[in-house]
């Protein structure tokens, strides 16, 4: 009997589950192969005892349309950082990862499907590397992998930013107000320009294009006669002013490396403060609330597509590979290509056209 390990890593996303039931569901049509997840990522595997569990059809029985993973996820840590601490009380990152992959092997593992975002493919390969049996599926709500041209979850965040634009529309009207919705997206601004065409936002600030705030204000004021109209703005949490920096934060989370973007929103208010905008304002940060709830219809589909693909991949053993999406085809890509830079929203994309088209503002 063949064996074929399912991890999740990084941020949980909509349609995570869905990949997990399809990976079950292809691998059933084989009489010779069994699969396994790891919980909470390559931690399952790391911990003592070893954290994992049998992944059949009654385990993914109707978990298509649930939100989260049934196998847990984790963005700290990892095979390459694993946290230790010291007799002193301060902490050290070791490389377990041969210790791992000798685990794997003691578990009769054939292969591993691991699913998540650039940093868990960046794993992958590394893991790859290494000798490892590997495929990768991608994941992400912020549609930044270049190796594919859309990831499942990112249409739901949409979805889900586009209807608080719409509730925060009606409620700027009726106030004469500013209303500043700041969604997740990192590094990348597909979330906030999505949500801004969808939901008709006048102003939309992305990470790719640094903003002058004097340039925002002139769209502010194009909207109020006489102190009266409303304005909505969508303000990634990457977005940035001409010369500034990311707003971020310290976590101080052992074994979290990732930058935590806090207070983009916070920060163009005081902005348009100094700057004279003297309006009503408020600040929406929706937060993780985008990450959660049921996948929508077209994630649940591009998710089920992406683990029958990865499934496949597996049988027909070309490892070292990210399953991606190039319309219309479910094809596949080397991990080293997947990972080897952002998908960053370009300046002549058509949906920046689109808006443009439309008189969002992109503060330049």
């Amino acid at each position: 009997m063949n064996r074929v390990l399912v991890a999740t890593g990084g941020g949980d996303c909509p349609g995570l589950n869905a990949v997990i039931r399809a990976i079950v569901k292809r691998a059933g049509q084989e009489k010779n192969w069994e699969v396994i997840g790891s919980i909470e990522a390559f931690n399952g595997i790391l911990r003592e005892p070893t954290e994992i569990m049998v992944l059949d059809e009654k385990t993914v029985s109707g978990i298509h349309y649930q939100g989260g993973t049934i196998l847990g996820t984790t963005n700290k840590g990892g095979p390459f950082a694993w946290p230790i601490k010291k007799p002193d009380g301060t902490w050290e990152e070791v490389d377990r990862s041969d210790e791992m992959l000798r685990k794997l092997q003691y578990l009769g593992v054939d292969a591993v499907i691991s699913i998540g975002g650039e940093g868990s493919q960046a794993i992958s390969y590394a893991l790859y590397e290494k000798g490892l049996n590997i495929i990768g599926v991608p994941k992400t709500i912020d549609n930044d992998l270049v190796g594919t041209d859309s990831t499942f979850g990112f249409q739901t965040a949409v979805q889900i930013c586009t209807e608080a634009v719409d509730k925060l529309v009606t409620t700027a009207a009726s106030h004469n107000r500013i209303l500043i919705l700041e969604v997740m997206g990192r590094y990348a601004g597909w979330i906030a320009m999505n949500a801004a065409v969808a939901g008709g936002a006048e102003i939309c600030l992305i990470p790719e294009i640094p903003y002058d705030i004097d340039k925002v204000l002139q769209k502010i004021d194009s909207r109020f006669v006489k102190g009266r109209g409303f304005i909505n703005i969508v303000i990634s949490e990457g977005a940035r002013p001409i010369g500034g920096d990311f707003a971020k934060k310290e976590t101080g989370e052992i074994g979290y490396h990732n930058i935590k973007f806090s207070g983009a929103a916070e920060r163009l208010m005081n902005e348009l403060k100094e700057a004279g905008c003297p309006y009503d304002m408020r600040a929406t940060v929706l937060g993780h609330v985008q990450r959660g709830g049921v996948p929508i219809a077209y994630d649940r589909v591009l998710a089920t597509q992406f683990g029958v693909k990865a499934m496949e991949l597996v049988l027909e053993g070309k490892f070292g590979q990210m399953v991606s999406y190039r319309h219309p085809y479910i094809t596949s890509v080397p991990l080293k290509d997947a990972i080897k830079r952002y998908n960053f929203v370009e300046m002549d994309t058509a949906l920046i056209k689109t808006a443009r088209g439309v008189g969002i503002c992109f503060g330049d």
